[in-house]
């Protein structure tokens, strides 16, 4: 006789993000490690940082504690990797822009696309005929919203950069990388 489980809650949202080098191959060695571990990448950003050697990518997964450690712990691993960072959502920034392509002609409902687009803070980068263009950076929750009721109008095409966030405070991704930890050795034998 089969026992019946308890139903498992989802696994929540995690941000991850990693230092590695600004080199070709490296996004994909990075993107397949989650792929053998069966994860599927819910948010993928990346882009150089103030070292043009050097580029950040940020993941969001959907993956518990153990799970996240041990995902953390594989990025470290790779070669190519600098530093990997697990961010707090409560103690980090999260932003991504997303491109937004609406049916409105000329008239009132353009007028009320424009309205909602002041109100959600996202800009009219594009204007046709018969189309607006809008711009917003923001959380998830504030683009869906804005999604949703841009919906009434017809969305023609909308694309994410997906979510890009650092840690709020003094602390950054610098502190854990993997050189300063390799010449900090003598300092760890006093």
């Amino acid at each position: 006789m089969k026992k019946d489980l308890p139903p498992s809650s989802p696994a929540p949202l995690r941000t991850i993000s990693v230092l590695v080098d600004n080199a070709s191959g490296v996004l994909s060695q990075v993107s397949r490690l989650f792929s053998r571990k069966g994860y599927n990448i819910e948010s993928l950003a990346v882009g150089t940082t103030h070292d043009p050697a050097v580029s950040r990518i940020t993941v969001e997964v959907k993956a518990d504690d153990a799970r996240t450690a041990l995902l953390c712990n594989q990025l470290r691993k790779l070669l190519p990797v600098h530093s990997v960072r697990l961010l707090d959502r409560k103690n980090c920034v999260r932003r991504e822009l997303v491109l937004i392509k609406v049916a409105a002609a000329a008239g009132e409902a353009a007028d009320r696309v424009v309205q909602i687009a002041g109100i959600f803070r996202a800009h009219v980068i594009d204007v046709s005929p018969t189309t607006l263009t809008l711009s917003v950076i923001g959380e998830e929750g504030k683009t869906a919203a804005l999604v949703d009721l841009l919906g009434e109008f017809g969305i023609l095409e909308l694309v994410r950069t997906g979510m890009v966030a650092l840690s709020r405070g003094e602390g950054t991704i610098y502190e854990a990388t993997k050189e300063s930890g390799e010449f900090d050795y003598g300092k760890n034998l006093r």
